[in-house]
């Protein structure tokens, strides 16, 4: 009897066991299947906005500048981005734009003039200060600002959004020529961004003097001899399209693609590479020309070639080892790919900028604005 007894309470106790080890067991795959919704949903929000600039790119969606910037935007922050608040501050400064236009004639005379009266309006809004009538008081409104901290955005890439300058009033060449397309497409008119070294700014062609410059970061209109004056524009690279060109709208959504490649290393530093490249082959589609997006597609390829030789114990900073590496099928046509792209890069005239020098030379615009700024614009268009 007491041997049964002891035997049934072995039996309990055992069942016990099986039934917590099952119940741990539910209990993991449970949090494994949350860690994998919850990665498939931080990748959603990535795929949705690649989705999006794709459909505009195949005219399936209505081409929106605005949509595609705020779309990247809160795939970084994983549809968390308030954006009905940054609606209503365009709205807003899309309202001051009508005020002005309203209050304010130009003296200009072209057949063009409607246009131009936008341009002036959205960079009074961009970079002047003016006197604003609320009620019975004028108050100074204040325009947006260059802020020299974290200009490449190395430490939060967020630092290079549209909405931390709508939010702050502080941006840099990425989000300030950004804004000023949005604000010129929510008045009904074209703007053109344009690319230089580490740098973005706006290009617009009206009749009274052809092709010119706005520089949102000091607030000029400067001639194309700035631009030459950084000393990293080869003859190859204009005439290539690298740089100084007026981008249409499509090619602008590149830049919007090579946004999101860089928003989701940031979010992913581990990641494969498949989603990047698929952003930087698609933005190459769009503008085969646009370095930035063919330098990221041949880091990624080397991202992946440095770990297929860490893969096999193989230190990149060796030479031998890479001759090692090249043994194997999938380095070898990696490595291939990789020279390739970094050749053809150099080929069509692209030359890296120093950080340093780049700041340097966007504080010139301002030392020297007699020297490079294009003065048959002071008459009418500021």
């Amino acid at each position: 009897m007491m041997k049964n007894k002891k035997l049934f309470l072995q039996l309990l106790r055992l069942s016990f066991l099986i039934v917590l080890f099952l119940c741990n067991l539910t209990s993991a795959q449970e949090v494994k299947n949350v860690f994998l919704e919850n990665t498939d949903k931080e990748n959603r929000f990535y795929e949705e906005a690649f989705q999006n600039i794709d459909n505009m790119l195949n005219d399936k969606q209505e081409y929106s500048f605005k949509n595609a910037v705020f779309g990247v935007e809160n795939a970084y922050y994983q549809g968390k981005l308030d954006v009905l608040q940054l609606e209503r501050e365009i709205n807003f400064l899309k309202a001051f734009s009508g005020s002005i236009l309203k209050s304010r004639e130009l003296n200009y005379s072209e057949s063009d003039k409607n246009n131009v009266s936008k341009y002036a309006a959205v960079f009074s809004i961009m970079c002047q200060s003016l006197p604003v009538m609320v009620k019975d008081t004028v108050i100074q409104y204040k325009p947006f600002n260059y802020d020299f901290e974290d200009v490449f955005g190395h430490k939060e890439i967020s630092n290079l959004f549209v909405s931390k300058l709508l939010l702050t009033k502080k941006g840099n060449c990425n989000s300030m020529p950004y804004l000023y397309k949005i604000l010129a497409e929510e008045l009904g008119v074209d703007a053109n961004l344009a690319l230089a070294p580490n740098h973005v700014y706006i290009k617009h062609r009206i009749k009274a003097v052809g092709w010119y410059n706005t520089e949102l970061t000091s607030g000029i209109f400067p001639e194309d001899g700035w631009l030459m004056a950084s000393g990293y524009i080869h003859l190859d690279a204009i005439k290539n399209g690298v740089f100084m060109k007026a981008l249409n709208n499509k090619e602008s959504l590149a830049l919007c693609l090579f946004d999101l490649a860089q928003a989701y290393n940031k979010s992913f530093p581990e990641n494969d590479g498949s989603f990047v490249l698929n952003c930087t082959k698609r933005a190459v589609e769009v503008y085969p020309y646009f370095a930035k997006a063919l330098i990221l597609k041949a880091e990624t390829h080397k991202k992946m070639f440095e770990k297929v030789m860490k893969e096999e114990n193989l230190s990149t900073d060796n030479p031998e080892n890479i001759k090692l590496a090249l043994r194997n099928p999938k380095a070898k046509e990696l490595f291939d790919i990789m020279k390739k792209e970094y050749g053809y890069i150099y080929e069509i005239g692209y030359r890296q900028m120093p950080e340093e020098m780049y700041l340097d030379w966007l504080v010139s615009l301002k030392t020297e604005r007699s020297k490079y700024e294009n003065k048959k614009l002071n008459n009418f268009v500021k």
